[in-house]
C-alpha cells in the first residue's frame, strides 16, 4: 500500500510547535525531522514556489519571520500548512517531508546560496541582501 501512497515512511507523530516557529515529524523508522517554518515556507510544493515544471522554481526571499497557523491533514498522504503571510497552497506528502527532513542541510544550504546569488535576503523588510561594508574592519556588517 506504501507504494500506492506514493512513501515508504509513515508519520506516527506530527506536532506544531507554533512559539518555535516549526513542525516537528516522527517517521515509523524512528528518524524524526524538525521544519523550521521558513524551510517550508520556500520549499513549499506550490506551483508558486516550483512552477508547473522542471526549471521553474522561484526563490522565495523575506521569509526569516514567518510562522505556521495551521496544519490540516489532505486525506492519508499529506499535510496543508498555512503560513501567516497567507501561503496555504502546497501540499507536503509524507514523502517530500521525509525527504526534505533527511536532506535539510543541504536544500537549506542551496537556499542560502541561491539568495547570496541574486542579491536577495531572508529579512522582510529587505528585497534586496544588505551591503557588505567593508570599510570599517571586522565582522560583515550583519547583526547575528
Amino acid at each position: 500500500m506504501s507504494e500506492q501512497m506514493g512513501t515508504d515512511h509513515w508519520p506516527v507523530e506530527i506536532r506544531h510547535r507554533q512559539a518555535e516557529k516549526l513542525i516537528e515529524i516522527e517517521f515509523d523508522d524512528g528518524n524524526t525531522y524538525q521544519y523550521p517554518a521558513e524551510l517550508l515556507r520556500v520549499e513549499s510544493p506550490s506551483a508558486e514556489v516550483h512552477g508547473h515544471g522542471p526549471g521553474q522554481k522561484t526563490i522565495v526571499p523575506g521569509r526569516r519571520d514567518v510562522g505556521i497557523m495551521a496544519v490540516e491533514p489532505v486525506g492519508h498522504y499529506a499535510i496543508r500548512i498555512q503560513f501567516d503571510d497567507m501561503h496555504d497552497t502546497g501540499i507536503f506528502s509524507w514523502r517530500y517531508l521525509y525527504d526534505l527532513g533527511r536532506d535539510k542541510d543541504r536544500i537549506w544550504q542551496g537556499y542560502l546560496d541561491a539568495l547570496a546569488k541574486h542579491g536577495l535576503s531572508r529579512d522582510p523588510r529587505a528585497t534586496k541582501a544588505p551591503a557588505h561594508d567593508h570599510s570599517h574592519g571586522g565582522g560583515c556588517g550583519h547583526k547575528h
